[in-house]
């Protein structure tokens, strides 16, 4: 049975929150922040909640999040950069992404 899971970005700790319940924190990801990107540099699930999703929530809503605050991401935690090759409509996010060629 699937756990629902909502994800939150804290500010004063620098991370996104996965909660599941009222409370728990089932994972996170740590972020740093600038005026034009957000660095994502870590990712990690409680042990009673690995394998169910967790981590994928985390990095979907996070860069969703990202994309709504007109931000680019820069990411060097390695989970989620295995995630992206996964997903590659996301790759337009990314604050080194190749730009759009204009025809001119």
């Amino acid at each position: 049975m699937p756990i629902d899971i909502n994800v939150t970005r804290s500010p004063a700790r620098r991370r996104y929150e996965a909660i599941v319940g009222d409370t728990t924190v089932a994972g996170f990801i740590d972020y740093e922040e600038t005026s034009e990107l957000i660095v994502l540099t870590h990712t990690e699930v409680a042990p009673a909640y690995e394998g169910q999703g967790v981590a994928s929530t985390l990095a979907r809503a996070a860069l969703d999040e990202i994309r709504e605050r007109n931000l680019k991401a820069l990411v060097i935690c390695p989970y989620i950069i295995t995630w992206l090759r996964k997903h590659p409509e996301y790759q337009p996010l990314l604050y080194n992404a190749a730009r759009p060629k204009t025809n001119k």
